[in-house]
C-alpha cells in the first residue's frame, strides 16, 4: 500500500528494507535527515548506527565495515560527498561494495543550499585519484529511490564495487505516495569477507590490479547500462534528461507530440556507466538533441555528446539548456526548443 513519504526518510527507510546493516555518516543540509531518520530506526532493528567526527572517518567506517561483510551506506551532499572521495577511492581498489547517497545541493565550494546536479562531473569520472569508476543510479521519483536503494546493495557485491544514489535536494525534501517493499537479508555467503577465519579474501596482487579492475569495468559497462526512452521511434529531436528535469522533458514533449513535434526524450537512469546504446538504437533522420540539466555551464552534455558520436556516422548538433539551481519549466524547455528548430540556439557540441 502506498503511503506519503517524504524523499530523505524514503532514501533512509528503503535501504533498511534492502537489508542495510551499518550506517556512518556525519551532517550536511539537505541530506541530514537520512541519518536522523537512521539514528533511531537502525537501532530499533538491532543495526549499526554511528555519527562520525567527519566525512572522512565515516566513509573509512565503512571501509572496515564492509570487509567484514555487513551492508554499509553512507551519505552526504556536494562538499561532503568530495571529503569521502579518498574512501571511496580505496573501497573500488580494494573490491569492497557499499551504498553512498548523494542529495546534492548547488555550487562550488560550500554552496548553497539549493538544488542542482552540479556533481555530475565528479561522480561519474569515479570522484576520486586514480582510474575507477563505480555504478552511478539517478532517480527521478521517491518510489524510483527507494526501488533502486532495494537493489543497490546487491549489485554492489556482485561486482564488488560501490554503488552511488545521485539525488537531488529537491527531491530529498519534497513528499510523494510510495509504497515500500518487504524486508530482506543477504540469502548468500559473501565467500571473501573478512570474518576472522583464514578464508581466502580473494585479494588481487598489485601487478594483477590493472588487468582485474579493467575487466571489472568492461562487465559493468556492458551489462549496467539502463534508461528510459520516450517517444523516440520517429523522433527527429531528442531531449536528454535525468532526474528531476527529466519529469520537465516528459511533459514538455507530451505538449509539444500533441502540436504535432516529433520529439523523444531519452532518460539515463544509470548515469554509469552511461547508456550509450539508447542512443545506439535511435532511428535515422535525428537532426539534435539536447540536454536540460540544473548546472551552470552544462556537465551531462558532454556525456550527451560522446553518446551521440558513437552512435551515429554524422555530425548531429548537440545542445544544452542549463538552468543552474533553478528546476526547468515546461513551457521555458518548449521555447528553448523552439529557437533550436529555428536555428537561434548555439550548439554546445
Amino acid at each position: 500500500m502506498k503511503e506519503m513519504w517524504k524523499g530523505n526518510h524514503a532514501i533512509a527507510e528503503g535501504a533498511l528494507r534492502g537489508g542495510l546493516q551499518f550506517y556512518s555518516g556525519y551532517p550536511i543540509t539537505p541530506q541530514t535527515e537520512v541519518m536522523e531518520f537512521l539514528s533511531f530506526r537502525m537501532p530499533e532493528l538491532g543495526r549499526h548506527f554511528v555519527q562520525a567526527e567527519n566525512e572522512i572517518a565515516a566513509i573509512n567506517m565503512v571501509f572496515g565495515a564492509s570487509a567484514t561483510g555487513l551492508r554499509s551506506m553512507t551519505g552526504s551532499s556536494g562538499p561532503g560527498i568530495s571529503l569521502k572521495q579518498e574512501g571511496i577511492s580505496y573501497l573500488s581498489y580494494n573490491d569492497l561494495p557499499a551504498v553512498i547517497v548523494n542529495v546534492q545541493r548547488w555550487g562550488a565550494a560550500l554552496g548553497t543550499l539549493d538544488s542542482s546536479q552540479t556533481d555530475y562531473l565528479r561522480d561519474t569520472r569515479g570522484g576520486g585519484h586514480g582510474d575507477y569508476r563505480i555504478i552511478v543510479w539517478a532517480p527521478n521519483s521517491i518510489q524510483e529511490t527507494v526501488d533502486l536503494l532495494y537493489e543497490a546493495f546487491e549489485k554492489a557485491e556482485e561486482y564488488r564495487n560501490p554503488v552511488e544514489i545521485y539525488s537531488e535536494a529537491a527531491l530529498g525534501q519534497m513528499m510523494e505516495p510510495c509504497e515500500m517493499p518487504e524486508f530482506k537479508e543477504r540469502g548468500y555467503d559473501l565467500e571473501w569477507s573478512w570474518d576472522g577465519t583464514d578464508r581466502d579474501h580473494e585479494r588481487v596482487d598489485m601487478d594483477q590490479k590493472p588487468i582485474h579492475h579493467t575487466a571489472k569495468f568492461k562487465k559493468i559497462i556492458e551489462n549496467e547500462q539502463r534508461w528510459e526512452s520516450i517517444n523516440t521511434e520517429d523522433a527527429e529531436y531528442v531531449f536528454v534528461a535525468l532526474g528531476l528535469p527529466s519529469r520537465v522533458a516528459r511533459d514538455a514533449v507530451k505538449r509539444l507530440r500533441s502540436d504535432g513535434e516529433k520529439v523523444g526524450l531519452i532518460r539515463p537512469i544509470a548515469i554509469w556507466p552511461y547508456p550509450k546504446k539508447a542512443f545506439e538504437e535511435l532511428p535515422e533522420g535525428i537532426r539534435g538533441f539536447l540536454s536540460i540539466e540544473t548546472t551552470d555551464m552544462g556537465q551531462h552534455v558532454e556525456d550527451v555528446a560522446l553518446a551521440v558520436k558513437k552512435g551515429f556516422k554524422t555530425n548531429i548538433p548537440v545542445y544544452v539548456h542549463a538552468t543552474n539551481q533553478k528546476m526547468p519549466k515546461v513551457k521555458e524547455v518548449i521555447e528553448v526548443y523552439r529557437q533550436l528548430k529555428a536555428g537561434n540556439l548555439k550548439e554546445a557540441f
